[in-house]
């Protein structure tokens, strides 16, 4: 069988991102999430790749949802662990983001992930959990649950996070 003769296609649209890094400039991270997650303001197009929807945002904590898909498959029939390990780092990234102020941005410099059990489209929605565990001037560290509706543990882990103060970070237009 070939691509020609399946009827699955997936359709991503995104809005220009620019948007949000004017806004990130000035808004502090909590603001900032607060406003992807209300729709004020739209989401990063990896969040439409992936129909990542995050769906609380508090100080030092965040929520993502997703729901598995057949197109996020490994050869093995299951959501391959990149997918997997995406949606943690963007929730733990997202926690110590609701810590910073206008500008100063983050990056991962480290991150480990435990794979508990597979995924697959009859898991049904998973949250993924994450939290600060230290906000650092230069390094935080964060951590994050997968979870499904009944909050059976599917994955965790733990990242290390660096400080990327205004003046590092780069404009929305690359200049």
């Amino acid at each position: 069988m070939s691509l020609d003769d399946d009827p699955r296609v997936r359709t991503v649209r995104w809005v220009d991102p620019a948007a949000l890094l004017d806004a990130f400039k000035t808004m502090n991270g909590l603001e900032l999430l607060r406003a992807v997650a209300t729709g004020k303001l739209p989401p990063p197009p990896i969040a439409n790749l992936l129909d990542l929807r995050l769906v609380s945002v508090e100080p030092s904590s965040v929520t993502f949802e997703f729901d598995p898909a057949e197109y996020m498959y490994s050869p093995l029939g299951t959501v391959h662990g990149g997918v997997i390990t995406v949606l943690l780092d963007s929730a733990m990234g997202c926690s110590f983001h609701t810590t910073l102020q206008p500008g100063t941005a983050y990056t991962t410099l480290e991150i480990k992930v435990n794979f508990v059990r597979p995924v697959t489209r009859l898991s049904g929605p998973m949250r993924a959990e994450a939290r600060v565990v230290h906000a650092g001037g230069r390094v935080a560290t964060a951590e994050a649950r997968l979870v499904d509706g009944q909050k059976k543990l599917y994955a965790h882990s733990t990242s290390t996070l660096m400080v990327v103060p205004p003046q590092a970070t780069p404009s929305a237009r690359g200049s």
